[in-house]
């Protein structure tokens, strides 16, 4: 079963400092990945414990998908997307641990 997803408020913010052909390249071939098999990629753990990391190369870049799993509702919560410099020090300020509770609750 597929799940559906959902996005954290700066995903947008996030995408908008891709270029297009990345923004597409994501939706039309990675994000149906993460959706039919979300606990099939790297699951993190410390600060980011309970957040999942999807990775994807285009042009010899390297990027990155943070997302929550809601097995309940079957929503993937997606938290970031970006290139992989910079990006779990990124998603570690953007779900500071005190606020991990909310998005999970969001996601959960």
């Amino acid at each position: 079963m597929s799940y559906k997803d959902e996005y954290h408020p700066k995903v947008k913010k996030d995408l908008k400092r891709l270029d297009r052909v990345t923004v597409e390249f994501f939706f039309d071939h990675h994000l149906d990945n993460i959706l039919q098999n979300p606990y099939g990629n790297e699951k993190l753990h410390g600060n980011l414990e309970g957040v999942y990391s999807y990775h994807f190369t285009k042009e010899r870049v390297d990027y990155r998908v943070g997302y929550f799993i809601n097995e309940d509702k079957k929503i993937i919560y997606i938290v970031m997307v970006g290139k992989r410099e910079n990006f779990y020090e990124i998603l570690r300020r953007r779900i500071k641990y005190k606020k991990l509770g909310r998005l999970r609750e969001r996601a959960g």
